[in-house]
């Protein structure tokens, strides 16, 4: 990594190879060691974060952690705490085994109603039964670009039994799930540097399934760093997680990306950048929440391509 430059030789090739290399510098200048002191509130308010761990295989999975609008404590500007008495805990998801074996970990709060998201890159410096500690390396804002806003109404508690189903291709209940997804979160890693866990959003229909293992994600106009493909660049593990709104399910995949260059796009489904990126998938897990969510639909962002 260029020790003037926040980004590493990744990042840096992909911002070249698009000619967005002066942008990605000036907009770098917001990632930083510790929390910004204006984002604390923020934090400590969201019910929801989205955690990419990695797999004793190297393998990468994206999570998603719900729970009361508490659980997120930030200690101090360098360090913040999962209280664990205060989430929806699914023991089926593997983050919690691979966090036993690797303490990398990415985390992604967001706020989909408001359309607000901080990013906090880190490792697991404690854990136990009841917390979480979470020493930060990289935090920074993102913009709100193609989030669609959504309304958490309540939780309530539910009669269904935790089911876990897995398998290595997507079943037609997948398909369909994600053909008709608006939203959802992608983890990638850098040796060096750790894991890192990003938002993607757009119209219903914008990740297209191609096969039983292949997945095809527009590219959008973004911040100009490109933290996620310049971590493909490199390495092309990623872990995959799509949040089924309406009947509380969660598919996470995990498997490789490669990044598309310079495709036909004759219907503009890119926003005109012409990118797009493949993932295979290697592993998928679905499982069903035991805990109730009512999540209220508002509307789809304005910066997503028609």
């Amino acid at each position: 990594m260029n020790s003037e430059s926040p980004f590493h030789e990744g990042e840096l090739e992909v911002q070249q190879r698009v000619g967005e290399t002066q942008s990605a510098q000036k907009n770098g200048r917001i990632i930083a060691s510790a929390i910004a002191e204006n984002a604390i509130k923020f934090i400590e308010q969201q019910p929801m974060v989205i955690l990419g761990s990695i797999d004793p295989q190297q393998n990468l999975w994206a999570s998603v952690l719900l729970g009361s609008p508490d659980f997120v404590n930030v200690v101090n500007l360098q360090k913040i705490q999962l209280n664990l008495t205060r989430i929806f805990r699914n023991f089926y998801d593997p983050f919690w085994t691979n966090i036993q074996h690797d303490s990398r970990v990415g985390l992604l709060l967001i706020d989909l109603e408001n359309r607000r998201r901080v990013r906090i890159n880190g490792r697991i410096v404690k854990q136990d039964h009841e917390q979480l500690e979470i020493a930060v390396e990289e935090s920074y804002p993102n913009c709100s670009k193609y989030i669609q806003r959504r309304h958490l109404v309540q939780t309530k508690s539910s009669n269904l039994i935790a089911i876990k189903r897995q398998g290595e291709q997507l079943e037609a209940a997948h398909k369909i799930l994600i053909n008709s997804s608006d939203t959802f979160f992608v983890v990638s890693a850098y040796p060096s540097r750790g894991v890192d866990t990003s938002h993607r959003g757009g119209n219903p229909g914008f990740v297209r399934v191609l096969d039983d293992k292949t997945l095809r994600i527009p590219d959008y106009v973004g911040n100009s760093m490109f933290n996620t493909l310049g971590n493909f660049a490199v390495n092309p593990r990623a872990g995959l997680v799509f949040l089924d709104f309406q009947n509380n399910r969660i598919l996470q995949l995990t498997g490789e990306a490669e990044i598309l260059w310079e495709l036909d796009d004759p219907t503009h489904e890119t926003g005109g950048t012409k990118r797009y990126w493949n993932f295979t998938v290697k592993q998928w897990l679905e499982t069903q929440l035991t805990q109730s969510f009512d999540w209220e639909f508002i509307d789809y962002s304005p910066h997503n391509p028609s």
